[in-house]
């Protein structure tokens, strides 16, 4: 076949197969939704590759996603969770319906301001969860100069979709950053193995830069059977049934809270490789990306421990999360 089509009868250039590629994938993941692996398997390729091609299509602005809104009902929502919580900035998605999962309304409202925060010499710190995942589709990407991504947890072992350093590394692709990951679990088998990593393998000198980081954006889980953290095989059910009856109601970066935010005297919370509540304290501007029903009394924990600048969260949690404040101490325990 000639490399050279015709147009009304004039000759032009073939189309870039590379191109072709990149536009049928994204397609077929925005507009059809279909997932990751199933797009994979409809054009012939390794989910590698598509996740590639999905950010390098957005970083090329082939793919735009705009999220338009009226928030002018949710103002006071976030004015109240300002004031409750010593917030600079509160931003709430619409939910319609309490039922409806909040994550994809969370995730583009997060995507549209991380948007707008990324500029040329940043460092941005990156958690993990399905929450930040998901974020990573309404992220306009340009390339920017002189950005530096630091994971702020180790990874997993399984190739699983919410791998800490899989998002890093697509977060990174997005802005053409470089990329630093923690190169060790982010659950090991006891705090002897902790340490010496964290001693002998460089480890605590990607921490210590975290600690420089201009903004590091998190999440947080519940002290549940179907969060991520208990997926993964990290944390067995003894283990969760343990710290649930010690007062556990969550994690932050593997950090486990309990309701007032508290590091729970627990042996798990000695094997965790990642950024410790002191260091997460050192970085000015902290952003918890977060909700769901599940999620309140590890959010107000969260939010009592490092004290976030911002929280991106949905209608129905923001009001949850301000019933709770208002319930007396006596009654806010159970």
């Amino acid at each position: 076949m000639s490399e050279i089509q015709r147009h009304n009868g004039k000759p032009r250039p073939a189309r870039d197969p590379q191109q072709v590629l990149r536009i049928r994938a994204a397609w077929l993941y925005y507009v059809e939704g279909m997932t990751q692996s199933d797009v994979a398997k409809t054009l012939n390729v390794n989910r590698i590759m598509i996740t590639r091609l999905l950010s390098e299509a957005r970083s090329r602005g082939e793919v735009i996603i705009r999220v338009k809104s009226e928030i002018g009902p949710l103002v006071q929502l976030q004015r109240e969770l300002e004031a409750e919580f010593g917030l600079t900035r509160a931003i709430v998605a619409p939910l319609p319906d309490e039922n409806i999962d909040p994550t994809r309304a969370i995730a583009a409202a997060a995507g549209a301001y991380v948007t707008g925060l990324m500029a040329n010499n940043i460092t941005v710190g990156v958690g993990w969860g399905r929450t930040l995942h998901s974020m990573l589709p309404y992220i306009e990407g340009r390339s920017l100069t002189g950005v530096r991504v630091i994971s702020l947890l180790g990874g997993i072992a399984q190739a699983r979709r919410f791998n800490p350093a899989e998002f890093a590394w697509q977060f990174a692709e997005l802005f053409k950053a470089e990329g630093y990951l923690i190169p060790a679990p982010a659950m090991v088998d006891s705090a002897q193995t902790r340490d010496a990593l964290l001693k002998n393998c460089g480890l605590d000198q990607i921490f210590q830069m975290a600690e420089t980081c201009d903004v590091a954006l998190l999440s947080c889980g519940g002290i549940d059977a179907l969060t991520t953290s208990y997926r993964v095989g990290y944390i067995s059910e003894t283990e969760r049934q343990s710290m649930t009856a010690g007062g556990v109601v969550g994690d932050v970066l593997y950090n486990f809270l309990d309701r007032e935010g508290r590091l729970v005297d627990h042996p798990v919370n000695d094997r965790s490789i990642a950024m410790t509540l002191d260091r997460l304290s050192r970085i000015e501007n902290k952003v918890l990306i977060s909700g769901g029903r599940e999620k309140i009394d590890i959010m107000r924990g969260t939010m009592k421990s490092i004290r976030p600048q911002t929280l991106v969260t949905d209608e129905v949690t923001a009001s949850q999360l301000l019933q709770r404040a208002e319930l007396p101490l006596a009654a806010d325990i159970h």
